[in-house]
C-alpha cells in the first residue's frame, strides 16, 4: 500500500475511534489467532511476522487511550486487508500479524513492513508519543539452528502457551513439590545402587562414572544432562546422529532387539556401548543420576524426554512443541505406551497429549506404570 504524508495525516480521531472498535480483535481471540497462524505456518512453510506496538503505560488514561486510537488508525491505514490487528495486551500493546509472507525474502519483506508502518506511526503521533513507543517484530518460525547463548524459543510468539502456564501455577507448584520429594526419596533409596553401578563402570572400562551431555529443555533452554556412562570413551556420535535424523524424517527402519526378538526404533547393535553399559540401559539404571537434574529444576519426574541439540535441528516445525509445552522428564506417556516401538511422530503426539492434559494425578499414574514398562521394555533411548 502506497502512503503519502497527506493521506496518512488526514485520518481523523473520530475515524480512529471507529476503526479501533471495528478492527482491533480482543486479547483472548487475538492470542488464539496467533496459535492458529502458527499451525498454518507449520503446514504451509510460509512465515508470518508479528509486530507489537507497546505504549509502555499499563494504567489507563485519556492520554493513553487517545494514543492507542491514533496507533490503531495508523495500523489500519498501513496494513493489508489480510493482516490481522488485535490486542496483544489489552489497553497497553497492539499487535499486527502480517500473514501470507512467502518463504523467500523474509528480510526484504520485513524491511518493507518496518518502513511502511513506522512512517505511518510517525505521521499520526506527536514526536513525544512516537518516542515513547516500543515497537518490536517477531518472525515465525524462529531460527532454532543458530548457535546462541539465548534460548531459541521466542516466548512472544506463544502467548497461549505462556497464559496456560500462568493459569496452572497452583498445579505446577504441586508438580514441583512432587519432583523435589520424589527425587530426594529416589536419591536416598538408590544410594546403594549408585555405589554398585559406579564401581562396575570404573572396573569395566576407562573413563568417568557420569556421562554429561548438553540437552534441550523447556523453551529450548539447554542444560547439562546426567547419566551413568554406558559407552566407551572417545566414541563417534555420527552413527547415532544419522539414525536419529532418519527416525525424525520417518525413514528409519526398526532394528532387531536383544532378547525377545521384537523390532524397535533405536540402535540396538551399537559398538560404542560397553557390556556393563548394555545392562544399565536395558534396566534403565543409567537414568538414576537424572534425579539430580530433577532436584535442580531442569527436569521433572514426568515429561517428554529431553533431546540432543542435533535432534532439535532435524525437527519439523511442529515437533518443537514437545520441548515448548512441558518440562522434560525421566519418564512419560511415551515410555509407558510403547516406548521404542513407537514412531517418532507418534511419540511427539503422545508428548503433546501429555503437555496439554497433564495433572498431578496423571503424573502419579505414569510413575506407577513406569516400573512395569522398564521390566517389559527395551531400555532407555
Amino acid at each position: 500500500m502506497n502512503l503519502s504524508r497527506e493521506g496518512v495525516g488526514a485520518i481523523s480521531s473520530d475515524y480512529g475511534v471507529k476503526r479501533i472498535a471495528e478492527d482491533v480483535i480482543p486479547e483472548p481471540a487475538f492470542h488464539r489467532m496467533i496459535a492458529l497462524e502458527r499451525k498454518r505456518s507449520e503446514r504451509s512453510r510460509k512465515p508470518f511476522v508479528l509486530m507489537l506496538v507497546d505504549v509502555g503505560d499499563e494504567q489507563e488514561s485519556d492520554k493513553t487511550t487517545k494514543a492507542l486510537r491514533k496507533i490503531a488508525s495508523a495500523l489500519s491505514a498501513s496494513t493489508r486487508e489480510t493482516d490481522v490487528i488485535g490486542w496483544y495486551a489489552k489497553n497497553r500493546a497492539l499487535g499486527v500479524m502480517f500473514i501470507e509472507i512467502g518463504p523467500d525474502g523474509k528480510s526484504e519483506t520485513l524491511s518493507i513492513i518496518v518502513g511502511r508502518v513506522t512512517e505511518a506511526l510517525r505521521l499520526n503521533l506527536a514526536f513525544e508519543q512516537f518516542n515513547q513507543l516500543r515497537i518490536s517484530f517477531h518472525v515465525f518460525p524462529d531460527d532454532w539452528k543458530k548457535e546462541t547463548d539465548q534460548r531459541p524459543c521466542n516466548p512472544t510468539l506463544y502467548p497461549d502457551v505462556m497464559k496456560r502456564e500462568d493459569s496452572s501455577k497452583y498445579l505446577r507448584a504441586i508438580k514441583r513439590t512432587m519432583d523435589i520429594c520424589g527425587s530426594l526419596i529416589g536419591l536416598v533409596l538408590a544410594a546403594p545402587l549408585f555405589i554398585l553401578v559406579a564401581s562396575a563402570i570404573k572396573l569395566s572400562s576407562q573413563g568417568p562414572v557420569f556421562f554429561r551431555q548438553i540437552r534441550v529443555g523447556q523453551y529450548g533452554e539447554r542444560f547439562v544432562f546426567l547419566k551413568f556412562r554406558s559407552m566407551y570413551l572417545h566414541n563417534d556420535s555420527r552413527v547415532h546422529q544419522e539414525y536419529v535424523n532418519k527416525l525424525i524424517a520417518g525413514k528409519a527402519e526398526k532394528q532387531p532387539a536383544n532378547g525377545n526378538g521384537a523390532a524397535v526404533y533405536k540402535l540396538t547393535r551399537d559398538s560404542r556401548i560397553t557390556p556393563v553399559g548394555a545392562f544399565l540401559r536395558k534396566t534403565s539404571l543409567d537414568e538414576l543420576p537424572q534425579f539430580i537434574n530433577v532436584l535442580r529444576g531442569e527436569m521433572s519426574l514426568v515429561g517428554p524426554r529431553p533431546p540432543i541439540p542435533y535432534e532439535v535441528e532435524a525437527y519439523d516445525i511442529w515437533h518443537r512443541s514437545r520441548v515448548l509445552e512441558a518440562k522434560p522428564g525421566i519418564t512419560g506417556l511415551w515410555q509407558v505406551n510403547g516406548r521404542s516401538q513407537v514412531k517418532f511422530d507418534d511419540m511427539v503426539r503422545l508428548d503433546l497429549q501429555y503437555a496439554r492434559t497433564w495433572s498431578p494425578w496423571m503424573d502419579l499414574k505414569i510413575l506407577l506404570r513406569t516400573p512395569a514398562a522398564i521390566v517389559g521394555g527395551e531400555g532407555a533411548l
